[in-house]
């Protein structure tokens, strides 16, 4: 199978590093045994950034190997040693590359050496017992884990930063044309669809230097799929200007100079987006036989059209200096005319999946669901396996509002809360009046007394789970709820 050596479109999953978790632990020294929380935080996980580099012409890296992963957090330590900062993946890519994400929105247009993207921001480390430490919860027996870095897929498109771009059917001379103005060594053969990616070559005309590229196989069709026109079409959006390089011996049957200048048109205005780029037409092989005469017959009718008309012979070199300079002065006008824009460093900020507000709350079939950034974030950082983690939880998001909200909208003792993503979701019993106000909890560390009462709820759950095996074949879990439902009933009547 060949290898390929251009790549202008890759699919690219990216994975940014998990936030190190911080840690709780406690000074101890001799003769003073309990000398407070000393526990670090953990590290930032690192991000996935994309940096455009001169250097890199093509996507043929990201072909190989699609993805992509940043390095972990560090975990925190005890004597206040917080966690190292996970390494960062920065990834080259060519100036004038387009982000999308899977649903073909754009994210961005990296144009300009230098300009960088964090496409995947790193989760940020969890704050360890000394940072949580207050007046009042002077010794936190918990610490709050790492986020999860982000991870997504993205498309990366290539489309080529060049001054001109030159277009015309199959051998029309486009490779000869820019082997001739400038050092670039193109595959040249006298066949059709020889040039299969898009060339670049550097022309200096007097004080302007400026680059040159040609589409490759454009067609009657092009647009549609047809020949290799709709795969290269995007690499012209970026000129400045757009050479018409017509073929002036060409022995196909039914094709002329006028004839193809009208094709190609056709598919550029189909394509879209290229009606205010200025034309210029190079009447290409003067030097074969019939050629000057099919360039004087075709000359005055191109003229009316208003674009400028050089008569030029890659062979012979006759007209290219002509060329040249016409190129330079629609480009140094396009240039004088242009914003330059100053290379940045540009931060991801995905749109929120939540409302302005910053929780919401509605009523479902499983219970009662609560999303927003802050409460799914504070359930990510919680150890589900520290009572006292989970009462530090039930306080923040006692004062974010989140009872009172449940109340207002009917909830009773007992009802199931999920919180965080709906595939994910983690559940609570409503129990409220949870509040321990910041104070110090005075059981054993790690342990919180609010959460040593009985669960309605979580019982009546793990009922339901221990009897599923035992069901009928035409019991569902709604029914063996019912039934468990019914014998509580009857057992109550009977007392």
């Amino acid at each position: 199978m060949a290898v390929p050596t251009f790549v202008d479109r890759v699919v690219l999953h990216v994975a940014a590093g998990r936030g190190g978790n911080g840690v709780a632990s406690v000074h101890r020294e001799k003769f003073k045994p309990l000398g407070g929380p000393d526990g670090g935080n953990g590290g930032p996980g690192g991000s996935v950034i994309l940096r455009v580099d001169p250097d890199v012409t093509t996507l043929i890296d990201y072909h190989h190997n699609a993805k992509r992963k940043a390095g972990h957090g560090g975990h925190g330590a005890g004597g206040h040693r917080n966690g190292g900062h996970g390494e960062d993946v920065v990834l080259p890519v060519p100036d004038g590359t387009v982000v999308t994400d899977e649903s073909g929105e754009l994210i961005a247009d990296l144009v300009g050496a230098g300009t960088e993207l964090v496409i995947a921001e790193g989760g940020r480390g969890g704050l360890g017992n000394a940072a949580l430490a207050s007046a009042k919860r002077k010794a936190p027996g918990f610490a709050l884990l790492g986020e999860p870095g982000e991870e997504r897929t993205i498309s990366l498109e290539l489309k080529v930063v060049a001054d001109v771009g030159l277009v015309g059917f199959p051998s029309a001379g486009k490779s000869s044309l820019i082997a001739a103005v400038s050092r670039a060594r193109p595959k040249i053969a006298d066949y059709p669809f020889t040039t299969l990616v898009p060339n670049l070559g550097v022309v200096q005309a007097g004080d302007t230097t400026f680059t040159v590229a040609d589409v490759p196989g454009l067609i009657e069709g092009a647009s549609e799929g047809r020949g290799l026109g709709h795969d290269f079409l995007r690499h012209i959006e970026r000129c400045a200007a757009l050479v018409h390089v017509v073929d002036l011996a060409t022995m196909e049957p039914g094709r002329n100079p006028l004839e193809d200048l009208d094709v190609i048109e056709r598919e550029l205005a189909r394509y879209g987006g290229l009606e205010d780029r200025p034309r210029l037409v190079a009447l290409n092989k003067v030097d074969l036989p019939d050629g000057r005469e099919m360039a004087e017959m075709v000359r005055e009718e191109v003229a009316t059209r208003g674009w400028p008309v050089i008569a030029v012979s890659a062979v012979t070199h006759e007209g290219l200096r002509e060329l040249s300079f016409a190129m330079a002065q629609v480009v140094a006008a396009a240039r004088r005319e242009r914003v330059v824009a100053k290379a940045e460093r540009i931060v991801l900020r995905p749109k929120s999946r939540h409302s302005s507000e910053e929780f919401t709350v509605r009523e479902t079939g499983e219970g009662w669901r609560v999303r927003g950034e802050k409460p799914e974030r504070w359930i990510r950082q919680t150890d589900f396996s520290n009572d006292e983690a989970v009462g530090f939880l039930a306080d923040r998001l006692n004062r974010l509002g989140v009872e009172a909200k449940l109340l207002e909208l009917g909830a009773v003792e007992g009802d199931p809360v999920l919180i965080g993503d709906p595939d994910n979701a983690v559940v609570f019993d409503f129990k409220p009046g949870l509040d321990a106000g910041g104070a110090e909890m005075l059981g054993r560390r790690g342990e919180d007394q609010r959460f040593t009462e009985s669960r309605p709820a979580a019982d009546r759950r793990k009922a339901i789970a221990e009897a599923m095996p035992e069901r009928a074949e035409t019991e569902t879990r709604a029914d063996v709820a019912r039934r468990l439902d019914r014998g509580d009933e009857d057992a109550e009547g009977e007392r």
